[in-house]
């Protein structure tokens, strides 16, 4: 199967077929470019960070992986007896998450899934930033409502990005006529694949629980990290 815009389903099949040194190009507006080492998406429970371990140990009922990637949480939740599904929108992302033995992976785009209920959303590695920017978090938190089963979860990791935004002298320099600091563009090169430009939201603890609870849900904050990295849950209320 030829996969065209699609670096990081490319870049995962490489990985997999033997190029172990496999990175992937993140461009964005805010900083100089990045690379993300296709390694890391296969890591195991000994490389996964505190947050990550603590998402996993808090998932309960079935459970939709949501970006899924290659599907080391995934992988780890199905080893734990949890039903689990994968979700990606990549095409590579996919068939290396079957390739591995995922028993239960759908290719889809988040929010155009429909017909199945779950307990736990998860969305790790910033994976709320799909929302795009803050309207965009408003259309997830509802249409997650469709997707949850009564009293079901949203575990999602985000970061405040503020700090990046602060001078020498700690004063912070914001364009207030650029929207909300946490909405950033990306583009995602590798080889001949990229993305071109998406619109990706990181999300201030603050301002989240301020739209949890305006679309219905209960917020609290499971683990803080050190550089803005927050996990948090969020909680469906009875309509």
């Amino acid at each position: 199967m030829k996969m065209t815009n699609d670096p990081v389903g490319a870049a995962i099949q490489d990985f997999m077929a033997g190029n172990l040194e496999a990175s992937i190009v993140v461009e964005s507006n805010l900083t100089e470019d990045d690379e993300i080492r296709v390694a890391y998406l296969f890591r195991t429970p000994d490389g996964m960070p505190e947050l990550e371990l603590l998402a996993l140990e808090a998932c309960r009922g079935r459970v939709l992986d949501v970006g899924a990637g290659a599907g080391c949480h995934s992988l780890v939740l199905q080893e734990r007896g949890a039903d689990v599904t994968a979700l990606d929108l990549s095409a590579g992302a996919v068939q290396a998450m079957q390739a591995q033995g995922v028993r239960q992976v759908v290719q889809q785009d988040i929010f155009k899934l429909s017909g199945e209920r779950y307990d736990t959303l998860l969305l790790l590695m910033n994976g709320i930033g799909i929302a795009g920017d803050l309207e965009g978090l408003e259309r997830f938190l509802e249409h997650a409502k469709t997707l949850l089963n009564p009293g079901g979860q949203i575990l999602l990791e985000s970061s405040d990005i503020l700090y990046m935004f602060e001078e020498e002298d700690g004063s912070v320099l914001l364009d207030l006529n650029a929207g909300y600091y946490g909405e950033v563009m990306y583009n995602m090169r590798y080889k001949e694949h990229q993305t071109g430009e998406f619109r990706w939201l990181f999300i201030d603890p603050a301002i989240l629980e301020d739209y949890a609870t305006d679309h219905g849900y209960t917020f609290g904050q499971v683990y803080e990290g050190e550089f803005g990295n927050y996990l948090a849950r969020l909680v469906l209320q009875p309509a």
